[in-house]
């Protein structure tokens, strides 16, 4: 699992997902379509600050009962708080819902925020259901496909396995940054590139802004502020 100095990830908890997409294409040199959600979410509670750490991944579905014996179903509910709440973090859930586009029952509402929070957990991604709206733990965030009344026959499947959510990959240990907006996995070899990427785009931005902002705003002030954003490094 990679790491992360208390810094960056301090700093990427104070900057929108949105900005930290920004920083990784400057990183990287220029822009991509993988490696973000490409689907709508709904988040849970959009004042929270972003969801930052380490991708803890299962598997889940509703649409049937689970084919195994009750015992075994509960042996691998166990198994799975084991492993959400293992390492030194912080750690962030990443759940694919295999009944996905049609996801029918819903894991996460007041119960499995109460025991993740408690068990130290930074967060939710699932592109499944979310109930029990205004009954969740405060300070816990949780970013689905869907709401939704019922769990149905919902059971946990698979742990610590790759998935796939809204269109992104993940794997076990990904460092997930997810907010309002989605969510994107930061590769191990940029993360503390970060810091410098994002202010220098933070930087970039505001000539344009400046300018557009200012009564009188023309396209030959824009195309001066655009220079001027260009020659920022």
């Amino acid at each position: 699992m990679p790491g992360i100095t208390p810094e960056t990830l301090a700093l990427l908890r104070r900057n929108d997902t949105p900005t930290v997409c920004n920083a990784l294409e400057h990183v990287m040199g220029g822009r991509t379509a993988e490696g973000f959600t490409k689907s709508p979410t709904v988040c849970a509670d959009p004042s929270l600050p972003p969801v930052v750490g380490f991708a803890r991944t299962a598997r889940i579905r509703a649409s049937s009962p689970a084919q195994k014996p009750a015992a075994e179903v509960r042996a691998l509910r166990m198994q799975y708080y084991e492993y959400v709440s293992a390492g030194e973090g912080p750690n962030v859930v990443v759940i694919e819902d295999t009944d996905w586009p049609h996801c029918i029952g819903g894991f996460w509402g007041e119960m499995q925020v109460a025991q993740h929070k408690g068990l130290g957990v930074t967060g939710t991604l699932t592109n499944g259901v979310l109930r029990d709206l205004g009954m969740l733990d405060p300070g816990y965030q949780v970013i689905a496909g869907s709401i939704g009344p019922s769990h149905a026959f919902v059971h946990v499947t698979d742990i610590d396995v790759p998935v796939r959510v809204f269109g992104m990959q993940v794997q076990p240990g990904d460092l997930i940054h997810a907010d309002r907006h989605g969510a994107v996995v930061i590769p191990a070899a940029h993360i503390e590139k970060l810091p410098a990427a994002i202010d220098i785009v933070l930087r970039k931005e505001q000539p344009i802004l400046k300018a557009a902002r200012a009564p009188g705003f023309t396209v030959e002030k824009l195309r001066a502020a655009w220079l001027e954003a260009d020659e920022i490094r």
